[in-house]
């Protein structure tokens, strides 16, 4: 168990305003989950700052709605003004919309972000900063059915009991109250939530925090040698060559279970401290209970699948049977809690598990991106501390069905998941790009991320692969992309990519064949050689690819789409390529046919002709540049030029030129389209394809 440390750092901590030091010391509490949710929590500091007219006002800066403890910079503050908000201790109630309508007329600058939830939190506690945390160790206590008694015992009459009601202005003046009315009082705990600590001065504020959950720490592990956690162990745990052998069977099934409405990326987290509590007696009954942080429910849901299955015997195809009737029960119960507790105007979410658990294998985390399932595994993390604190303490008790529904559809919850950029045409969806280090799969993959997409980088180029996708991933965000190496010409290489693809992102959408090599010779001087190297790349190694991606769109049931790149070659005889003429005419004919099989699956496969893109090429920077100029009697520095000229349309063929087409394929505006060529090469009438 590794327990909360003191970060506090002087040489670090000095800074010209007291803005500059709040983010220090929110950056520190959210550097480690144990003491602040990812987006959760929020802290504040009061100072004196310049108005416009140049007068001295008191203002507070808050935490704006939306950002994250961990990662915020002072852009992401709201300041308000102080002498705004003070009037508001008088009133007796304010409803959700009154408090966000007023406190935005409080803001001293309209750009400002809106401010958190618990903003009067913070306002109506007559000190300078104060901290609102969840940390796995508080809300242990605050979620343990003797959580109260147990506050007394280590904190004696130091602390104020706050029970539980949704945040807003009712909780903002319960907790001023209760600190007002104890004189002793140094922390609020509030009632299957969270932790208030406060301070004069930045540095005293993070240290009683860390202070507060320490001596909780030190409390729940004396206890903790006195129990046997979570009933024990029932299960035990599968090798990890096992569980990764099963994870890359089921997670594309389950990928398609949950994606019937919107399309899912699903992970898997089968981490020591996660195979402790799923092996365990209690974990069914415990994960029933609740969530273990209201900030948690738009991430994990109320509660999460629990796939009862017995790992002892290896019985895949149970467990199969056992997940897909678990989420379709697990659904249906959704929407039945939807229909009992929805007011008018809510709109239900997606209404497949974000968190499922399985004996001997670990957790399984969906959601619309890989960051959405990474922050729903985080989350359920953090649940499992606070379940093992609790049941060392007592019971573990949570919100009830009601209340979570409340804040699950709360307005000003669901108001932070607005902020997220708009999805786009690729969202929720995984591209598997071959040849990706080269010119035209470099572009594909950029432009299928740029909108939405995460993508799998496959090269026989790994170096080439990997700076693709670090670069893709700074761009665009963690996790985007991921490289993996891959010659096409060999089976167990391609299985082993597309297993990659299935650990990563749970299964695959869009398959984009285009690795690719030329070769050019006059037809009597083509050798064997370089007549198998062509077939074994172009058409054995596209179908390859093709038919492991066709098995796993078949088990994903929700469709898929592949994007061949082809060559102005696949309907033209070139001169002097017999072989790559051959390949590449069989190239095309075999996504006909896939598209003639794939159909009933609803797995579109369409090709793109282009033709002569030099520039980023690899192919082009081969001897096949010299053997085409040769075959043209021209020089290799003249042949773009030549091509150009050759065209209807007089242009130059770009690699974002054929990635734009890939992108149009494989998009739903070629929803109806399947079989299909289309030339991108500049108008070359001998290759009309009609």
């Amino acid at each position: 168990m590794v327990l909360v440390q003191n970060k506090w750092d002087n040489t670090k901590s000095n800074f010209d305003s007291g803005l500059e030091q709040l983010v220090y010391r929110s950056n520190l509490l959210g550097s480690d989950r144990s003491v602040a949710n990812w987006g959760g929590g929020n802290t504040s500091t009061k100072s004196i700052e310049t108005d416009f007219k140049g007068s001295e006002i008191e203002v507070m800066w808050v935490k704006g709605s939306g950002s994250d403890l961990a990662t915020m910079g002072a852009k992401n503050f709201t300041g308000l003004k102080m002498d705004d908000i003070r009037p508001l201790m008088e009133k007796d109630d304010m409803t959700d919309e009154e408090m966000v309508d007023y406190l935005t007329h409080c803001m001293i600058n309209v750009k400002h972000p809106r401010s958190s939830i618990e903003t009067l939190l913070h306002a109506f506690l007559p000190f300078k900063h104060v901290d609102h945390t969840h940390p796995d160790a508080i809300i242990s206590i605050a979620c343990a059915d003797n959580g109260q008694e147990i506050a007394k015992e280590i904190y004696g009459d130091r602390f104020v009991w706050v029970p539980y009601i949704r945040p807003g202005f009712k909780l903002s003046k319960m907790i001023a109250e209760g600190v007002q009315n104890n004189p002793n009082a140094e922390l609020v705990i509030m009632e299957k939530h969270g932790l208030v600590t406060w301070g004069e001065t930045s540095e005293e504020t993070y240290n009683q925090t860390i202070s507060v959950i320490q001596k909780a720490e030190d409390y729940i592990e004396a206890k903790a040698e006195e129990k046997t956690l979570f009933g024990g162990n029932t299960y035990e745990v599968l090798s990890e060559e096992e569980r990764e052998e099963i994870y890359a069977k089921v997670l594309p099934i389950i990928r398609g279970q949950v994606s019937k409405n919107k399309k899912m990326i699903v992970t898997y987290d089968d981490s020591q401290e996660i195979l402790n509590f799923v092996n365990s007696r209690d974990a069914k009954e415990l994960s029933k209970v609740g969530a273990a942080c209201p900030d948690h429910l738009v991430h994990t849901k109320r509660v999460p699948l629990f796939v009862d299955w017995d790992p002892s015997s290896k019985d895949i195809d149970h467990l199969v049977d056992k997940i897909k009737d678990g989420i379709t029960g697990f659904v249906e119960e959704y929407i039945d809690y939807f229909e009992r507790n929805k007011s008018e105007g809510d709109q239900m979410v997606e209404s497949g598990p974000r968190v499922i658990l399985i004996p001997g294998l670990g957790m399984i985390n969906t959601g619309k991106d890989s960051a959405s399932a990474n922050v729903s595994k985080s989350l359920y993390h953090r649940a499992v501390s606070v379940m093992r604190g609790s049941t060392i303490l007592g019971n573990f008790i949570s919100l009830d069905e009601a209340e979570s529904f409340a804040i699950e559809y709360w307005p000003l919850e669901l108001y932070k998941l607005s902020l997220s950029p708009p999805e786009a045409e690729f969202s929720r969806r995984i591209a598997f790009v071959t040849g990706g280090a080269g010119g035209i799969g470099s572009a594909t993959c950029i432009r299928l991320v740029q909108d939405g997409a995460h993508v799998v980088v496959a090269d026989i180029n790994l170096e080439g692969a990997q700076e693709l996708a670090n670069e893709i991933n700074e761009r665009f965000g963690e996790n985007r992309a991921v490289a993996v190496k891959m010659d096409v010409t060999k089976e167990e290489d391609v299985s082993a990519a597309i297993r990659g693809s299935i650990l990563t992102y749970g299964g695959l959408d869009v398959i984009v064949n285009n690795a690719g090599l030329a070769s050019s010779s006059p037809f009597e001087e083509t050798t064997i050689d370089k007549w198998n190297l062509n077939i074994n790349v172009l058409v054995t190694g596209y179908f390859l690819v093709a038919r492991e991606a066709f098995k796993l769109m078949k088990d994903q049931e929700i469709g898929g789409n592949m994007v061949f790149v082809g060559s102005k070659n696949s309907i033209y005889a070139g001169k002097n390529a017999a072989a790559y003429s051959t390949a590449k005419a069989a190239e095309v004919h075999l996504a006909r046919t896939i598209a003639a099989d794939g159909g009933q699956y609803g797995i579109r496969v369409n090709s793109v002709l282009p033709d002569a893109v030099i520039r980023g090429s690899k192919i082009w920077d081969s001897e096949w540049k010299e053997e085409r100029a040769s075959s043209y009697g021209i020089g290799a520095d003249e042949l773009e030029e030549h091509y150009r000229k050759r065209t209807i349309l007089n242009v130059n063929i770009l690699p974002q030129d054929i990635a734009e087409s890939i992108a149009f394929l494989a998009s739903s505006k070629s929803a109806k389209t399947t079989g299909c060529m289309v030339t991108v090469d500049g108008g070359v009438a001998a290759a009309f394809t009609r």
